[in-house]
C-alpha cells in the first residue's frame, strides 16, 4: 500500500513541480531526464498482491511475482534513450540533436499510456475475481476486510473509466495538444490527488483497526481445565479429519472460530500450550497428509507437485515447499522419487 501510495504520489508531483516551475534551474532540468517520476506499470501488481496478501496469511513475495514487475522497463525506456543519447553524444558517436530526440521521447511517452491503462485494468479485473472468487467463505471479520478491499478496487476502477475517457482522445494524434491545451492534465491528477488522502487515510483507519483485532484476538487465558481442552482438540481435529476445513486455501483463526463455535483464544491457548502449534503449522500438517495421501494414487501421476498442492488447501507453492521440507525432511520432487522407487 506505502509503495502504491508514494508511486502515485511521484507522479502527481512530477505534474506539480513542472507547473510550478520547479524545474526551470538548468540542473533540475538536465536531472529529470535521467530519473523517473512516472512509473506506472508496477502499480497494478501492486494492487493485486495487496489484496492477495491482505486475505492469505501464507501470502509470501516470491521470485515469481517479482516477475510482474518487470514490465517497469516501459516506464523508464525515456530515460534509458536519454543517457543512450548523452553516452553517445560524449563518445562523438551522435550527432548534437537534441530535438529530435526529445520528440521521439514526447512521443513515445504518448502512446506508453495504451500499456500501462491496460496492465492497470488487467490486474484491477483480476484483483476483483480474486475477491469474488472467497467471498463465499467470508466471516463476520472477514467481510469487514472485505467491504473494504472491494471498495478499494471499486475506486481504481472508476478511475480506469474516467482514464480511458482522456486516453482515447490523448493519443489521437490530431487531437493530444489540443486535449492539452484545453483541460492540460487535470482531469487525471485532481483525481490521482483525491486517491492518495483517500488511500492514505482509509488505509491508516483500517490498519489501526486490524491492529486492534489482533490484540483482542491475542490469548488472554492463563489455564483451562483439562476436560476444555480435550473437547477442544477433539473438535479442531474433527474440523479437519471428518469435515476437511484444511482444503480451503484461505482458512483462518476467524473462519475456524465461527465453524467450530470455539472462542479463537480458546483455540490459539490451546495449539500453543497443548499442541505447541502455531495455527499455520496446525493446518498445514493435514495438507501435507493430504498431499502425501494423493501423490501415491496412480491417478495423480500425470498431475504437477504445484497441482496437488492446491488441491490439499495450499495456496502459495513456496509456503507449500517451505512446509513440506520442515515437516519431512524432503522436498515434495524427492518424495515423489521416493514412492516411485518403491512402487
Amino acid at each position: 500500500m506505502a509503495v502504491l501510495i508514494l508511486l502515485i504520489a511521484l507522479a502527481s508531483f512530477d505534474i506539480y513541480a513542472s507547473y510550478s516551475d520547479w524545474f526551470d534551474s538548468s540542473t533540475l532540468q538536465f536531472l529529470t531526464n535521467f530519473i523517473p517520476l512516472i512509473i506506472v506499470m508496477p502499480t497494478g501488481p501492486l494492487i493485486y498482491f495487496y489484496i492477495q496478501s491482505s486475505l492469505n496469511d501464507d501470502f509470501r513475495f516470491t521470485r515469481k511475482k517479482a516477475s510482474h514487475f518487470y514490465t517497469v522497463i516501459i516506464d523508464i525506456i525515456p530515460q534509458l534513450i536519454a543517457i543512450v543519447y548523452m553516452i553517445g553524444l560524449s563518445a562523438g558517436v551522435f550527432k548534437n540533436n537534441s530535438a529530435r530526440w526529445g520528440n521521439f521521447i514526447d512521443m513515445y511517452n504518448v502512446y506508453a499510456d495504451v500499456p500501462r491503462w491496460l496492465s492497470l485494468s488487467f490486474y484491477v479485473l483480476a484483483s476483483a475475481k480474486y475477491l469474488r472468487s472467497i467471498k463465499q467463505n467470508s466471516s463476520a471479520g472477514f467481510e469487514k476486510k472485505l467491504k473494504w478491499l472491494q471498495q478499494f478496487i471499486n475506486v481504481f476502477m472508476l478511475f480506469q473509466v474516467w482514464w480511458l475517457i482522456f486516453l482515447i482522445p490523448y493519443i489521437i494524434p490530431s487531437v493530444t495538444y489540443k486535449l492539452l491545451d484545453a483541460v492540460d492534465w487535470y482531469p487525471i491528477y485532481i483525481p490521482l490527488a483525491v486517491i492518495i488522502y483517500w488511500l492514505g487515510i482509509k488505509g491508516y483507519i483500517v490498519s489501526q483497526i486490524e491492529m486492534n483485532l489482533i490484540k483482542k484476538a491475542q490469548p488472554v487465558i492463563s489455564t483451562l481445565p483439562a476436560e476444555k481442552i480435550s473437547q477442544t482438540i477433539a473438535l479442531l481435529k474433527k474440523s479437519m479429519t471428518d469435515d476437511k476445513l484444511f482444503l480451503h486455501s484461505n482458512l483462518n483463526l476467524t473462519i475456524l472460530s465461527e465453524y467450530t463455535s470455539i472462542p479463537q483464544k480458546t483455540i490459539s491457548f490451546v495449539l500453543n500450550q497443548s499442541l505447541h502449534k502455531s495455527f499455520s503449522e496446525f493446518v498445514n500438517e493435514y495438507r501435507i497428509e493430504a498431499f502425501k495421501e494423493k501423490i501415491r494414487q496412480p491417478e495423480t501421476d500425470n498431475l504437477t507437485i504445484a497441482g496437488i498442492a492446491l488441491e490439499c488447501g495450499f495456496s502459495s507453492q513456496a509456503t507449500f515447499q517451505r512446509t513440506f521440507k520442515q515437516v519431512t525432511g524432503l522436498s515434495p520432487s524427492e518424495f515423489r522419487r521416493t514412492i516411485l522407487q518403491t512402487q
